[in-house]
């Protein structure tokens, strides 16, 4: 057996051993297995690559760290709540449009954080209530949760599977915009109406209208919506005009949205809030921190190398079989760690194969689904604990639309050369 081979099964073989047994955090449990793995090639302890590894995902750290402080001021002002209401009242007797609608408020926390976590949290709170007076059983409404939390974290502009894959591959993360949106947006579509339209045809808006915030959007009016504006309109015009707006990048934008959305809604306490918003995000920064660490020591021993080189000897079925199947279920330990152990040799195995921006959009979406695979599973087991549920009957009901999403990741790399329209 090489010895990089050895390596890899050390670094994991600690990694699971800190995560599950001893119940350390996966930022923990990744320095350990990459500590470990320094130790196993006879490299020592190199604290040069250990610190360099902790920063490989700065930028990644500061676009999450924004968002979050950007979701938590929309969420204090009563800008979701607002949303929801609308929504509700305006499309209460056409069920199937008013599904696609929820479901695409529970992704939007997702889509600015990139964190499944935040749509369930934020959004998912907002939106359950709802749901379970629309009739749908506590599981089914757990997993249509569940299910948006995950599409909202693979959906643009933030994706964080995709930035580091890019990143591990020296790709820019530029162009993702389309290939994101179709697959996010069409298997949402098909998981909002497959796990809701039957059991909502009979709707009674006086039962639902009791658990709506009736009141903020009257109160504060369209103004209430000026961050969600003004962030769309930034990332546009950056994009559209780059000779006339300046590149303020997204954690700036992000800030900017925040700093006005404090003064257009309620009033909340703002220190207060965003220190608890940097509170929930660490554990999601640490895991980064540590998957960085983790990926630098794989390429200091050659593990990484040896991973990719294997990937690149498999026959074209058992590859692509290999991404449906195994960087999923890698998810049960960290959806970051599949994209960046995993992704990263599986897009290099396939850059001939097609267009790179829409092979790593679909390796990146496949990888997200990884966020529903236990024991882990934290968009899973978040989204059963709002409805009351045990997870155990919510992931059943998530088996349908994870296939859908699975075989339309693996459609669009199939045809990713016919697909490079998507990209701009």
């Amino acid at each position: 057996m090489q010895i990089e081979c050895i390596v890899f099964f050390v670094m994991l073989g600690v990694f699971l051993l800190g995560n599950f047994l001893l119940k350390l955090p996966v930022s923990l449990s990744m320095v350990a297995g990459a500590v470990a793995g320094t130790l196993a090639a006879g490299d020592g302890i190199p604290l040069r690559h250990l610190f360099e590894g902790t920063f490989v995902y700065l930028d990644t750290v500061l676009i999450i760290a924004t968002a979050m402080i950007f979701m938590t001021v929309v969420q204090e002002s009563g800008t979701l709540d607002a949303l929801a209401e609308v929504i509700v009242s305006r499309f209460y007797k056409v069920p199937a449009v008013m599904l696609v609608l929820l479901m695409i408020i529970v992704m939007f926390p997702g889509m600015v954080t990139g964190s499944s976590t935040a749509s369930v949290l934020s959004a998912g709170a907002i939106v359950a209530p709802i749901l379970l007076l629309m009739g749908l059983p506590a599981p089914t409404a757990g997993a249509f949760l569940a299910i948006g939390a995950v599409l909202g974290m693979a959906a643009p502009p933030v994706n964080i599977p995709a930035m580091l894959i890019t990143g591990g591959v020296d790709m820019p993360y530029i162009g993702f915009e389309g290939p994101l949106f179709t697959l996010t947006i069409g298997s949402g579509v098909i998981a909002a109406l497959f796990l809701g339209l039957r059991h909502c045809k009979n709707l009674d808006y006086r039962v639902i209208g009791r658990e709506l915030d009736h009141e903020t959007g009257k109160k504060y009016g369209l103004k209430l919506y000026l961050p969600l504006v003004l962030l769309i309109g930034l990332m546009l015009a950056c994009r559209l005009f780059p000779n006339v707006v300046p590149t303020l990048g997204m954690p700036l934008i992000f800030l900017i949205s925040a700093a006005v959305g404090c003064f257009t809604g309620r009033r909340f306490p703002i220190a207060a809030s965003i220190r608890e918003a940097m509170r929930t995000t660490v554990p999601v920064l640490g895991k980064l921190m540590g998957v960085g660490m983790f990926i630098q020591v794989m390429t200091l021993t050659g593990v990484r190398g040896f991973i990719v080189d294997s990937c690149l000897g498999l026959p074209a079925a058992l590859l692509y079989l290999a991404i449906c199947t195994v960087m999923p279920a890698f998810g049960a330990v960290s959806s970051y760690g599949s994209a960046s152990v995993l992704g990263v040799p599986f897009m290099l195995a396939l850059l001939s194969t097609g267009n790179q921006t829409v092979i790593a959009a679909s390796l990146a979406f496949i990888v997200c689904m990884g966020d529903l695979m236990p024991p882990t599973a934290l968009a899973g087991n978040y989204a059963a604990q709002i409805v009351k549920e045990r997870y155990s009957k919510v992931l059943p009901q998530c088996a349908v639309p994870v296939m859908v999403c699975i075989l339309m990741g693996l459609a669009f790399l199939l045809n990713s050369g016919s697909l490079g329209f998507l990209v701009p």
